[in-house]
Order: C-alpha cells, then sequence, then structure tokens
C-alpha cells in the first residue's frame, strides 16, 4: 500500500504535530519512515532530514512551537550564514530561547535559554523567529574565543560595493555590534565582545581570511588593506584581492578547498598574470600557510615585500597539492 503523501505545505520544512493534525495528516502518518522525529512534537521530512533545503527549513518547526520560542547562538548564526569555526559546525543541536519571565525549552536535541531581549533583536523571517544578526554575535560571544568571534564579525558585516564580482550588503554594521554591546554590559560573554570588536573589518568573506588578516598584523607585518580593487590605465576593475599592501604592490588571494577544481585553477592563473601585468605581486595562501606557531604566509609575505625575518634562511614553500609548481623563497 502506498503512503499518502504529505501536503506541499509540510514539505517546505520542519513542521510541528499540531501543524499536521492542522493539515489533515493522521498520526499513523507522521510514523512512517519518510518522516524524521529530531525531537517531541517536531517532524521532518526525509528530504530535509538528509541536509536538504537549508537551515532556515529546518529550524522552522522549533520557532513554531508556541509564540514565545526564538532561534538564537549558533542555530541563528546558520540560518545568517554567519562565518562559524568547524567545531561548531558540527554541533547538531538546536539554541532556542524564551523570554527571562518564561520557562526554559526542555527538549531532546535542544539547548534551551532564557534570555533578555531588547526591541529589535528578535525578528520574523518568512515565520521563523530568530535573533537579528547583530543579537546573534552577541550571544556567539559566550562561545567563542575572541579570534573566532573576531571572524563570526567580519562574516556579518562584510559588504562589496556594486564593482565587485559578486556585490554584498552587510548582515549588520559595525556600529550595530557596537551599540548592541553597550546596551547588554552584564550579559555572558559580552567581555569577549568588547575586546573583539576593534579588530573587525569591513571585507572578509571567510574565517580563513580574517585568520590571515590577524596573523599579519601581529607579525608586525602591518594591517593588509580589505576591498582593494586592482585597476588598469583607464580605471577599470579588473582584480579584487582578499587582502592588499598597496604601499609593497603586493596582493593576497586565499585560496580554500574549491580551488582545485581544474576550471577554478585555470581561473586563478589567469588572475596572476592580470595581477603581475598591473604591476603587483600576487600571493597564494592556503590553509596550511595559516597554520603552526609560525604561520608560513608571514614568510611569504616578508619574502614578496623585501622585509627582513628573525634571520636569513632558505625554506621550503609547503608541498600544496593545489598550488602548481612548488618554489623557494628567501627571506633576506
Amino acid at each position: 500500500m502506498s503512503r499518502r503523501p504529505l501536503p506541499p505545505e509540510l514539505l517546505t520544512g520542519s513542521f510541528t504535530a499540531q501543524a499536521a493534525d492542522l493539515a489533515g495528516v493522521s498520526r499513523k502518518r507522521l510514523r512512517r519512515p519518510d518522516i524524521y522525529v529530531p525531537s517531541r512534537g517536531i517532524r521532518v521530512p526525509a528530504t530535509l532530514a538528509a541536509g536538504d533545503g537549508g537551515p532556515a527549513a529546518s529550524l522552522h518547526a522549533y520557532s513554531d512551537l508556541d509564540e514565545a520560542s526564538v532561534i538564537t547562538h549558533h542555530s541563528g548564526g546558520a540560518f545568517w550564514n554567519v562565518g562559524l569555526p568547524g567545531w561548531l559546525q558540527e554541533d547538531w543541536r538546536v539554541h532556542v530561547a524564551r523570554r527571562r519571565d518564561g520557562s526554559k525549552p526542555r527538549r531532546r536535541n535542544v539547548v534551551g535559554h532564557r534570555l533578555t531581549f531588547l526591541p529589535g533583536e528578535v525578528v520574523d523571517v518568512g515565520g521563523l523567529r530568530v535573533t537579528s544578526p547583530a543579537r546573534t554575535w552577541l550571544d556567539l560571544a559566550a562561545l567563542l574565543s575572541m579570534d573566532e568571534l573576531v571572524a563570526a564579525g567580519d562574516s556579518i558585516v562584510v559588504a562589496h560595493g556594486p564593482e565587485f564580482p559578486v556585490p554584498r550588503k552587510p548582515l549588520a554594521t559595525l556600529g550595530d555590534l557596537q551599540r548592541i554591546v553597550a546596551a547588554h554590559p552584564g550579559m555572558r560573554g559580552v567581555r569577549t565582545a568588547r575586546a573583539a570588536l576593534p579588530d573587525i573589518r569591513v571585507g572578509a568573506d571567510s574565517p580563513q581570511e580574517t585568520k590571515m588578516r590577524l596573523i599579519l598584523c601581529r607579525a608586525g607585518l602591518g594591517e593588509p588593506e580589505l576591498n582593494r580593487i586592482l585597476r588598469d590605465t583607464w580605471g577599470r576593475a579588473l582584480v579584487w584581492p582578499d587582502a592588499a599592501y598597496p604601499d609593497r604592490r603586493v596582493a593576497l588571494q586565499y585560496d580554500g578547498a574549491h580551488h582545485a577544481d581544474p576550471s577554478q585553477q585555470t581561473a586563478d592563473e589567469r588572475r596572476r598574470a592580470v595581477t603581475e601585468a598591473l604591476g603587483w605581486k600576487e600571493i597564494r595562501v592556503f590553509k596550511e600557510d595559516l597554520d603552526g606557531d609560525r604561520p608560513f604566509v608571514v614568510e611569504k609575505v616578508r619574502a614578496a615585500s623585501g622585509r627582513p625575518g628573525p634571520r636569513e634562511r632558505t625554506l621550503e614553500a609547503p608541498n600544496h597539492a593545489d598550488s602548481g609548481p612548488q618554489v623557494y623563497v628567501r627571506a633576506v
């Protein structure tokens, strides 16, 4: 006997058992194997349980349990696509809060909170009640290290103008983050948030780009410029480096895992040729260049800038499978 298909409105995301009742779906039908039960009173179609539909689809029912439940912390961060560290992305539990005068949510696979929300800190997006980007960042301050919180902040304030291949508007401004920190002086994690604010910048597209910037600053190489555009003599925008040192004409490009794709490698080589034709040096930076107590990216920038390191020595670049021919550089 074939199972009765679910109504279309229940296939777009997670839903509550009450919503299923209102749609005329029997409790027996809700026990069929094509419906996943992550928590009491919540159902998820199997296609969404497998990861289809994105965070909003998976989270919808948790804020639909009652009129007071709000998606918070890294669950809110997943919804807003905040740059979160890998260890937190692997935490599949859902953070749900009610206001301070209510009861704490208690259910399987849910981390419950009782929080104080000021006006504007909870927003409704297509029926999903979730903390605003700025408030989400402040709640994350209780979970993240300062550098991780800086990366999350960078991903919230990131913006690219209309000349960029993919223009972006910020989820919130640095001023929004400053104001929300000032509005919650006694909140858990606020000291970390207050310490992170001076290091947040506009222009970093990923936590790894933020990590690269912080490493270079702390190595005494100066702060690279973000959102720099390299132009030809007619003023046309040709290259958009992830970071740049204009005074040294050095452009840094962070190459993530997708740069191993052959078509992307071709585009990367074309980008390098254009950068060099404009009179700049391009430094390709890989994940391994940011690891360890003495990240190799520092030596790469010193060599390209002609700046002396701690002592003269010959260094072999790490063996990156996707970096093309290996070269040897000399810190002088």
